[in-house]
């Protein structure tokens, strides 16, 4: 049976002609990637990864590449073992927004210090710049497990939230209305323009701080779809808990940028936005019930009441969706 650590080990010594003095496993959080800082007399620190899902890595080397070549931050990709499973990556530290919010937001304070602020506003108006190589010959042949977030994409995010989390709480429910709903709310998304690039998980975890910039990680699932997904997710990242305030002032940011780099029309945007917002929230909640309910990951849980409170905040103040009464 191959040892996992002992083979990244030997890649790392292989590629770097130097022997390595220490490996730490990072925790794992929502995926079955394993990941490993390798430690160096004489040389910098790398992370080495292990994922035995192929087509997802290639996906993510795929990616990597083409937004290196066009200026958008993410971890450079020394080495790649010739099974394509093992693979080393730049190591860009351990803060990501989440972390530095968590560190640096007084409580007590409703909106973002401004040195918090800013690092969010880089990342909403990087966001368009990315979005936009959706349409600059990005292949999304290399897309895992589908090319676009399409209605079967979002189909599977709906009975994600129907099976592991309205089934775990055992609520009850009438299940061809709720079918009935799905599908309404699926033809309404569907109307938004959406050949731009999706990053899939654009939140505050997967965003790196370091030399006082902002880098982006695990995009490996990132695929054809719509604007506003992606801006959802950021702005109403559960446990980060962004106050109403700066969800608007982001909003607008957001907005100024995306029409300069992709020439949006703004109300059209606005549109189709709260409803991103509730199939992201709904598919995150999904998510929760698996690994909290389900896989018994406790952390997840605590995620939920901030869901809930960004999920009733929706519905009680959107004027947007579809007709949609039983989800409603």
């Amino acid at each position: 049976m191959i040892n996992i650590e002992e083979k990244l080990v030997r890649l790392a010594q292989e590629y770097t002609k130097t022997s390595c003095i220490a490996i730490n496993k990072i925790p794992q959080s929502g995926s079955n990637r394993q990941y490993f800082r390798l430690l160096f007399r004489d040389n910098p620190s790398l992370i080495a990864v292990y994922n035995g899902d192929v087509r997802e890595n290639r996906a993510f080397f795929y990616y990597t590449d083409f937004f290196s070549n066009n200026n958008i931050n993410v971890p450079q990709i020394f080495h790649i073992d010739e099974s394509k499973k093992y693979y080393l990556l730049e190591d860009l530290g351990d803060e990501t927004l989440f972390s530095y919010l968590t560190k640096h937001h007084n409580p007590e304070n409703e909106n973002l210090e401004a040195d918090i602020f800013k690092f969010y506003e880089k990342t909403v108006k990087m966001l368009p710049r990315i979005q936009n190589l959706g349409r600059q010959n990005l292949n999304f042949q290399y897309a895992y497990p589908r090319d676009a977030f399409d209605n079967q994409s979002m189909m599977w995010d709906l009975n994600y939230f129907k099976y592991y989390f309205l089934k775990l709480i055992n609520l009850f429910f009438d299940e061809q209305e709720l079918e009935n709903d799905f599908q309404t709310f699926i033809n309404f998304l569907l109307r938004a323009e959406s050949d731009f690039f999706l990053f899939r998980d654009f939140q505050s975890r997967n965003i790196m701080l370091k030399n006082d910039d902002v880098y982006f990680i695990d995009y490996q699932g990132g695929r054809r779809g719509a604007l506003q997904y992606d801006l959802a997710s950021l702005l109403y990242d559960g446990k980060a808990n962004l106050s109403n305030s700066d969800r608007e002032k982001l909003f607008a940011i957001y907005l100024d940028e995306a029409e300069k780099v992709l020439s949006i029309e703004r109300q059209n945007f606005i549109r189709y936005f709260d409803g991103f917002v509730l199939i992201r929230i709904l598919q995150a909640l999904g998510a929760y019930g698996y690994r909290g309910y389900f896989e018994r990951k406790s952390h997840f849980l605590l995620s939920i009441p901030y869901a809930l409170k960004n999920l009733s905040f929706l519905l009680e103040n959107s004027k947007n969706l579809p007709d949609i009464p039983l989800l409603r």
